[in-house]
């Protein structure tokens, strides 16, 4: 096999990988249980419930709620059931556009994305009235602000009081305190509980890049269930251990923590109107409260942003197991997740994500130099031998097995490797899907703009040669958006492949001759800020090749 031949399959083998290889990731350790019965625990969506404007159902029950806010969210309490349902991500918006509408992260049960979290009890006393989806609560304060608590208290005909204690902190942590105070003449059993409720996942697609779904941390190891396996399998449960557990979509993360060992967790799934309804309950132990006794627990809730920093932070404070495994880095971590610390350091220092990624790969292609080094000798090695593998080639035009030894001969004579040439590349296919990660799942990057019409690194070009880069008022379809920079790379790549020797057989030459058309098609969908590193990626190699060539020359 020719170098050019390793080459297109290296390359192609490599892009194969890239789309598929999350496909059949499956999270080492992964435990699931599938069972039959388990204890109730927070109401489902009630199936009479009509589909209604969010802002109306919000504005029609603000008589029954408290709001909260601080410098990164806002949003309110439903008192009818003490349902945390409405949360707003004031630091990000729906678009580019700073003036667009914030994230809406949580939702009430009615609307058309519903994504809640209830707080309440169970017991398997029938006689114990308890709180549900209809009781109103009382409340100390009209509203929340950092680390001032609320309180929530109900007391049933039987003279047990209940109490809910809320406090939010600076950012996008809840501490949620359940407490019971027994003041009837008689004993009672009862499980506090806290549960998040949500649809499937909003208007946006699953795709096999980023995870989203159910996640968990449970004795310390990372449990990741798609939407999709949680609709067919409908209940999966742990009995203990949980760190934290919740759901994730691409940019957000909604997770119950509790430090209380015998905690059970639950992901289940059910229909309602024709859709899939989603639901992580955390149930507790029971406690049996004699006449005159108090019973308390503590949960926390994250709903918010999924950034690196913060995460880590809380990881930290609150000894949180594999925190920062909320950012799907995937199965790279090791590579993904440095490249990403980099990157973020080159942006502290310099203030724009798209000079920070050319200054990665600078950094990239000088750690890869040695290597490149030896691979564009041989490559220029090989170039020298064109004309003699040609004679070699015509000399043994009938004997195909005769040329191959000949060709392994002249090998060995001239001291070449013909895959030489293949290393540095293959050494640069981990880093492109860790930095294809990084664009892809983190919160950092998401509407990071670069310079002139890159508003978004995350998002593909927006320009098309199709209609002039603009200069025609013609939206394109999707597959003709090739874009400037998917252009530059497409033409980057022409040039390198004409510095290394090329094929002596036609059919492989014109193949590669391709290969820059077949990227220019493939890339243009890919985010800009990959694009980018690949094109200068393209034009610091053809320095380097420059230069070896004339170092060795």
């Amino acid at each position: 096999m020719s170098q050019n031949q390793r080459l297109i399959l290296a390359m192609g083998i490599s892009i194969l990988i890239m789309f598929v290889w999350q496909e059949y990731y499956v999270t080492p350790n992964m435990h699931k249980t599938v069972v039959n019965t388990v204890a109730a625990a927070a109401p489902k969506i009630s199936a009479a419930e009509r589909v209604q404007d969010r802002g109306l159902l919000l504005s029609e029950s603000k008589k029954d709620r408290v709001t909260f806010a601080n410098d990164q969210v806002s949003g309110s309490i439903n008192l009818r059931g003490a349902r945390i349902d409405d949360l707003l991500l004031k630091r990000y918006h729906q678009t580019i556009n700073s003036g667009s509408d914030e994230v809406v992260l949580l939702s009430p049960s009615a609307t058309s994305a519903p994504h809640f979290i209830t707080i309440g009890w169970v017991s398997k006393d029938k006689d114990l009235v308890l709180p549900d989806a209809h009781t109103l609560w009382r409340v100390n304060h009209a509203s929340i602000k950092p680390h001032a608590p609320i309180t929530l208290t109900w007391k049933n005909p039987q003279d047990v009081l209940f109490s809910i204690d809320i406090t939010i902190d600076s950012d996008y942590m809840l501490n949620i305190e359940q407490s019971v105070s027994n003041k009837d003449n008689r004993s009672i059993t009862l499980s506090p509980y806290a549960a998040i409720s949500r649809g499937r996942n909003g208007d946006k697609p699953e795709n096999m890049i980023v995870h989203q779904g159910a996640v968990a941390v449970v004795d310390g190891k990372l449990h990741e269930i798609t939407f999709e396996d949680l609709i067919k399998e409908t209940k999966v449960e742990f009995k203990k251990g949980i760190n934290w557990f919740g759901f994730s979509d691409k940019y957000w993360l909604t997770t119950l923590i509790t430090k209380t060992p015998q905690a059970e967790a639950r992901f289940s799934s059910h229909a309602l109107h024709g859709e899939a309804r989603l639901q992580a309950d955390l149930l507790y132990p029971a406690v049996h409260l004699e006449a005159g006794s108090v019973s308390a627990v503590t949960t926390k809730l994250f709903a918010g942003a999924k950034n690196l920093d913060l995460l880590e932070k809380y990881q930290r404070e609150f000894d949180l197991p594999l925190f920062d495994r909320a950012v799907d880095f995937g199965m790279l971590y090791f590579i993904t997740k440095p490249i990403f610390l980099v990157l973020h350091a080159f942006y502290d220092y310099i203030g724009n994500f798209g000079a920070a990624i050319l200054l990665l790969t600078v950094l990239i292609k000088m750690l890869l130099f040695p290597i490149a080094y030896k691979g564009y000798v041989g490559m220029n090695r090989m170039r020298d031998l064109q004309p003699l593998m040609a004679e070699l080639k015509e000399r043994y035009k009938d004997d195909t097995s005769g040329f191959q030894k000949a060709l392994m001969e002249l090998y060995k004579r001239e001291k070449v490797n013909p895959a030489a040439g293949c290393l540095p590349i293959l050494l640069q296919m981990p880093v492109f899907f860790a930095l294809y990660k990084v664009l892809y799942v983190t919160i950092e990057m998401r509407h990071a703009p670069f310079f002139g019409w890159i508003h978004d690194l995350s998002a593909p070009d927006p320009t098309s040669i199709f209609n002039l880069f603009g200069l025609i008022a013609w939206n394109p379809p999707t597959f003709l958006m090739i874009g400037v920079f998917p252009i530059l790379m497409s033409l980057t790549m022409y040039i390198q492949q004409r510095l290394n020797p090329e094929p002596t057989d036609p059919i492989q030459a014109q193949m590669m001759r391709l290969l820059p058309l077949i990227f220019l098609f493939m890339f243009s969908s890919f985010p800009s800020g990959m694009v980018i590193y690949w094109a200068w990626s393209n034009v610091l190699s053809i320095i380097q090749q420059v230069l070896i060539k004339r170092i060795t020359a």
